[in-house]
């Protein structure tokens, strides 16, 4: 599939008789960004679901906040191992191993007769995504070349944004129709075709390179350290911050994290280099990105429980609901990179966090009485309007300013952190609104408050963006290379 590589010499006699390289190359891309597509709708599709799955399956806000953190936990706690795995083992085996994983989960996850077998599938999907997004981006920056690789990521960073889009729509539609296990059962088909089809479209890898160090060891440690944080951020809504199932996760996750740091500096083969990690592109693009995931995530997630719970939404009047919201996100991203280009990183980040930070002021405003299209949507379109271009930012002026050599690290530092911060949003506002998210529950004190922690913590972002962010306009430089799911 890789354009005029020597193999395919030998093969032009029998060329004819199989399409060209190009359609084939075309057909590939189809095949990967329809799998990419499925794992980013799974990041949402559950949020409009959660309240039908808690009422089947008996489950407390402490469980549903894991089946939303359990998979984004760890897609993003492995993604840059599936990487370096991809690498190391061929980027076509890695890929069929995920979607393998993946498809199995998304199975098992719809069968779960309990929020144990739902919570352990959700954390297998994560696996198996972690391992398929890497190498499906490998094998398209390796498989198009010059202008066409640039319009094949272009395609590929804009299933980011669909597929939040209608993760959040066909949740509702399904929920409502045939039931929130349709929101996993619709993957099964899907991860067969792809898996039956694939191989035919891509060069099977060759023989694995020279023996590759992988960093399991350093994966594993990063992981657990963000598990063990949003174990003790979930357990104190209802413990409280002093009690020992609180804050012993807290300091283990503060003692983890500070391993995995020595860890990367000690082996070989490390998943971070700390060089890459403690460039200020890198810091602040990591940073523009965890509170931007970490704010759409935790906005979903109250606006769904108030609209159904306190308002009495239907799951599909709900997805129906968001959709201004995800197409606001879409309308931001495009605005941010075309700004970007013309006044540069800086002004875009703290206006998008400012305008965030409005929208999440004014959602403050909703109450049992009050309609859901003048208080909390309005504010929430605004929110996802600043939240677009943030995503953006994060992803461009980081890849504009790291040197080339190290564009995928710096990529896979930026996916994870995507990821991570969505756990941790919808961690700290499940804790938060945990007054208002008990079954029945008529007090929205509890969304107020998380409503007012997501308008400070956006408030705070712009304040630290405007020191932070590098300023002047993005060089070219970070054309084409992967950036992962830029605007999703």
């Amino acid at each position: 599939m890789s354009h005029g590589h020597p193999a395919h010499a030998a093969h032009l006699a029998t060329a004819e008789a199989r399409p060209s390289p190009g359609s084939r190359g075309w057909t590939a891309l189809v095949l990967l960004c329809l799998a990419q597509f499925v794992l980013i709708v799974d990041i949402t599709v559950v949020q409009v679901a959660l309240p039908s799955i808690g009422g089947d399956l008996a489950l407390n806000r402490e469980a549903l906040t894991w089946v939303v953190t359990t998979y984004t936990l760890c897609f993003g706690g492995l993604m840059v191992l599936g990487g370096r795995l991809a690498d190391a083992l061929g980027a076509r085996r890695t890929l069929l191993a995920g979607l393998a994983l993946f498809t199995l989960a998304s199975l098992a996850c719809g069968l779960a007769p309990n929020g144990t077998v739902l919570i352990a599938g959700r954390a297998v999907q994560g696996v198996g995504a972690a391992l398929l997004s890497p190498s499906a981006l490998a094998i398209i920056t390796t498989a198009f070349h010059g202008p066409l690789r640039n319009r094949a990521l272009g395609v590929w960073a804009a299933i980011g944004g669909t597929g939040a889009a209608v993760g959040v729509l066909l949740g509702g539609v399904l929920t409502a129709g045939p039931g929130w296990e349709w929101g996993f059962f619709i993957n099964v088909p899907i991860g067969l075709l792809v898996f039956l089809v694939l191989p035919s479209v891509v060069r099977a890898d060759g023989r694995p390179p020279v023996r590759q160090r992988v960093d399991v060891p350093g994966a594993l440690v990063v992981t657990a350290a963000t598990a063990l944080l949003i174990y003790g951020l979930v357990d104190a809504g209802d413990a409280g911050w002093s009690a020992a199932g609180t804050f012993l996760p807290l300091i283990a996750s503060v003692i983890l994290y500070a391993v995995f740091v020595a860890v990367e500096r000690t082996v070989k083969a490390p998943l971070m280099r700390a060089e890459t990690l403690a460039r200020r592109p890198v810091i602040s693009g990591t940073f523009v990105m965890l509170i931007a995931t970490g704010l759409m995530l935790a906005l979903f997630f109250i606006s769904s429980f108030h609209l159904q719970q306190v308002l009495g939404f239907s799951a599909l009047t709900t997805g129906l609901t968001f959709l201004p919201v995800a197409i606001a996100i879409t309308v931001g991203a495009h605005l941010g990179g075309h700004l970007i280009g013309k006044i540069g990183g800086r002004p875009v980040a703290v206006a998008a966090f400012l305008l965030t930070a409005a929208g999440a002021a004014l959602m403050t405003r909703i109450s049992p009485e009050s309609s859901a299209y003048t208080t909390l949507l309005p504010g929430f379109v605004l929110a996802a309007f600043g939240i677009g271009p943030a995503f953006v930012t994060a992803t461009t002026t980081t890849m504009a300013n790291v040197p080339p050599a190290e564009a995928g690290v710096a990529s896979g530092v930026i996916n994870t952190f995507h990821e991570l911060g969505g756990s941790i949003g919808v961690a700290v506002v499940s804790t938060v609104a945990a007054a208002s998210l008990a079954p029945g529950a008529a007090d929205v004190g509890g969304f107020t408050a998380a409503l007012t922690v997501c308008a400070v913590t956006a408030a705070a972002a712009a304040a630290v963006a405007l020191g932070l962010v590098p300023a002047g306009k993005p060089s070219g430089s970070f054309v084409g290379h992967g950036h992962g799911h830029s605007g999703h």
